[in-house]
């Protein structure tokens, strides 16, 4: 079975959105990063008006840095540089806001039923959407647990027989549905009550999961190649 390549369309359109937006996720956090390492070797007069504030603060706080004439050069620079970082965290932020924006709308007029998932919202819904491409893409749900990097991969002793973490496929998809997990342990009473029943078979907390991921995959396979009728 000879693999298709993905379509074009409302995928290619998800794809670009969500690079655009994981570039400027990244680009923000090593801004943040700087401004907080910088806040820490600033002088005296700087350091005072940042000093124990939380990240979203410091940027805010540090939007508004003023410079004083009083102030060395070593002190108008740090704020000028500071003053910099914050807004081009700030600046990034609101990209990433407007293309999550846009995710939503493709999202919602494409693939809508994938919303009503409980721990899907458009990041993820666009990560698989994305991945999946169309229907056929995959064979099988197998094929596609196996594109997600949650087909289970046996690591037999000889005497006991469990499953390894699988490190292949789309790793975008895998963490995807990860995110559908971790949510599902936290707020949905029957994953939380499938894991105590397999906690007492003895099962450890990574096999759950990857039970648990595995399980969603062909959850969500079967929606998208069975989508709603629009009748």
């Amino acid at each position: 079975h000879l693999a298709q390549p993905r379509s074009g369309g409302e995928r290619a359109a998800l794809a670009v959105r969500l690079a655009a937006r994981r570039s400027a996720i990244d680009a923000s956090t090593v801004a943040q990063r700087q401004l907080l390492a910088l806040i820490v070797a600033a002088p005296e007069p700087i350091r005072a008006r940042l000093r124990g504030l939380s990240t979203v603060v410091a940027v805010s706080t540090a939007t508004k840095l003023r410079i004083t004439p009083s102030w060395d050069l070593e002190t108008r620079t740090y704020a000028e540089v500071l003053r910099c970082l914050a807004r081009r965290v700030q600046a990034l932020h609101a990209e990433a806001a407007a293309h999550e924006k846009a995710i939503l709308a493709i999202v919602t007029a494409w693939r809508p039923d994938l919303l009503d998932q409980l721990g899907v919202g458009p990041i993820v819904a666009a990560t698989v959407l994305a991945a999946w491409s169309h229907p056929g893409r995959c064979r099988n749900e197998a094929a596609f647990a196996s594109l997600a990097g949650v087909a289970p991969i046996p690591a037999s002793s000889g005497l006991t027989t469990r499953h390894r973490l699988n490190r292949c496929g789309d790793r975008q998809l895998n963490r995807a549905i990860h995110v559908i997990v971790l949510s599902r342990l936290r707020y949905d009473p029957e994953t939380r009550a499938y894991v105590e029943r397999r906690r007492a078979e003895g099962k450890t907390a990574p096999e759950i999961r990857r039970c648990l991921k595995r399980y969603i995959a062909r959850q969500l396979y079967r929606q998208l190649e069975n989508p709603p009728s629009t009748t």
